[in-house]
């Protein structure tokens, strides 16, 4: 189902075209749409002819405890639409400690324009580098989607405390810092409940850590001020409360769509949910889109 509740956003004036006043909120039931799997994978093919060349670069932003890899398969849904998809190394050393400045830099080497679409944490660099100037739109996957002066901590704190809370480990760094990971005792259930127990035990060894400057340092004047956004709301998230999600993505006026069940890493678990969703903000981000 869908409703449309007010926004006070303000018009977006840059690369694309923003939509009417307004966020849409899309509740995903699992089991619906597994009953009706084999209709979704049937209608949503003759869509794809709509994709085409003008559309802007998608960039993924993968998050914290994760590499570039957790894109693998909403890359494999959107591989045949003729998109030009790029998914970078986030360094996760902090948006202040130069990861918002190297994907911004990513961004302005692309030529036209970009929609980013950030994981987790990487909301939080996407809500950072998307003031670049030919970003046309930004979608957040479970992501992070912090205020001008707010950090991650304090805005976590605000709301019950995640899945992962007690799982998360400190490692000192030699300047004296420190970076966290996700102890693997409780990887799967607080990261990816939803995924095999074989694939969710490899991401836990193989998981890159995040420099604790990131959960305490305060964010810029956000990119989703200004630019039009999309977000997927996976209500079983374990790493990010969905309160959290639920929040943040009301404030910035965002078009939300919920995924029932699922985890953090529902662009893994329930990568044809994230890829419409992506597809939706193509459209109205590309000449003549929806505004």
């Amino acid at each position: 189902m869908s409703l449309i509740e007010p926004s006070s956003t303000a018009p977006w004036t840059g690369p694309g075209r923003r939509r009417p006043a307004g966020h849409a909120f899309t509740s995903f039931d699992r089991r619906a749409a597994d009953a009706a799997a084999p209709t979704v994978a049937v209608t949503n093919r003759p869509e794809r002819w709509r994709l085409i060349v003008a559309d802007p670069t998608i960039v993924l932003v993968h998050g914290a405890f994760a590499d570039a890899s957790s894109w693998s398969q909403l890359y494999a849904e959107l591989a045949g639409d003729g998109l030009v998809i790029k998914a970078p190394p986030n360094p996760l050393r902090g948006v202040t400690g130069g990861d918002a400045e190297y994907m911004k830099c990513v961004v302005e080497q692309i030529e036209g324009p970009v929609l980013l679409v950030g994981h987790s944490y990487g909301g939080a660099v996407i809500t950072a580098a998307g003031v670049a100037d030919n970003v046309a739109g930004l979608v957040y996957v479970a992501g992070f989607g912090p205020d001008e002066g707010e950090d991650l901590g304090a805005l976590q704190s605000k709301f019950p405390a995640p899945v992962a809370g007690p799982y998360i480990k400190a490692s000192p760094l030699p300047d004296g810092g420190a970076e966290f990971t996700i102890n693997p005792s409780g990887f799967h259930k607080a990261f990816c409940a939803d995924l095999p127990a074989a694939q969710a035990a490899f991401m836990a060894i193989s998981q890159r850590p995040l420099s604790g400057v990131a959960f305490g340092e305060k964010a810029p004047t956000p990119a989703w001020r200004t630019r039009p956004s999309w977000a997927v709301l996976p209500t079983a998230d374990g790493a990010i409360h969905p309160d959290v999600h639920r929040f943040s993505y009301d404030r910035m006026g965002a078009t939300v769509t919920v995924v029932e069940g699922a985890s953090h890493v529902v662009m893994l678990s329930r990568p044809a949910v994230v890829a419409d969703v992506v597809r939706q903000a193509v459209r109205d981000c590309a000449p003549g889109g929806a505004t």
